[in-house]
């Protein structure tokens, strides 16, 4: 059975030790029912993990002890920023549990001008909280970092872009934009012999009712290629699904580029 992984910050890692907060020792005891000896995976979400054990946990400071590096990496061999407008509700939850899931490096939520939702600073947190989750689910050893929302044209300004080279995809409903797939194809293809870790992919999903066509210009003028996901309306919370699922399995089959 493979070994439950926990996310955890470098403030806790001392003299070869984790010392655990009470909710990780809740987790570890209470919903994992591990116990003194018990073995488990830290990861403190940028890259890299080390298998732990329980070692104190009936003291006032309940610690782990780090055993091994662990070299293992599951991640995705190009990096990905999703840019998804807020849809209603708490539908941004799964949005971020499933973008985890598939291998996304950041979410940038933004704040377009058909979004319903104006999120409160516990709502970050909570999305965070969920990013962690997901990760340690799925076997990841990097965590997803949500950004504070912004409005769309905000992130679009100059300052705002990456300054590696990146891909920019933004997801429109309707019109004659190519599909994302054939994009993917042909620009993974063209990639071949380029340095990974100067790569990366920006794919922006609208929210219900799409983009205006204000901010699909607006999108252009600053590089980004609008695309298809098929001929279906997709909803906002299952768009960021296929777009992320069709990059994934794009890029995870080595097509024209190596391991980052």
């Amino acid at each position: 059975m493979p070994l439950q992984r926990l996310v955890v910050s470098p403030e806790q890692m001392q003299n070869g030790h984790i010392r655990l907060t009470p909710p990780q020792l809740h987790y570890l005891q209470r919903v994992l029912r591990l116990g003194t000896g018990d073995r488990f995976i830290a990861m403190d979400g940028d890259g890299h993990a080390w298998l732990a054990s329980l070692s104190a946990i009936h003291t006032l400071e309940p610690q782990a002890e780090i055993l091994e590096s662990i070299a293992h990496s599951t991640e995705l061999p190009i990096r990905v920023t999703l840019v998804a407008a807020l849809p209603k509700g708490n539908g941004f939850d799964e949005v971020v549990r499933q973008a985890t899931e598939l291998g996304v490096e950041q979410i940038l939520p933004v704040l377009s001008d058909r979004t319903l939702l104006h999120p409160s600073p516990q709502k970050l947190e909570r999305w965070q909280r969920i990013a962690n989750e997901a990760a340690e689910q799925s076997e990841r050893l990097c965590v997803p970092r949500i950004a504070t929302p912004v409005p769309f044209v905000e992130h679009l300004q100059p300052e705002q872009q990456s300054a590696t080279r990146v891909k920019k995809y933004l997801c429109a409903a309707r019109g004659k934009a190519p599909h994302l797939l054939e994009c993917l194809q042909s620009d993974c293809l063209s990639l071949a012999g380029a340095t990974p870790s100067l790569t990366s992919i920006t794919i922006a999903i609208g929210p219900e009712g799409g983009w205006t066509d204000a901010e699909v210009e607006q999108a252009i003028a600053a590089s980004y290629q609008p695309v298809s996901l098929g001929s279906r309306v997709l909803r906002a919370v299952t768009a960021p699904l296929v777009a992320l699922s069709l990059i994934a399995a794009v890029y995870e089959m080595g097509v024209g580029i190596g391991k980052r």
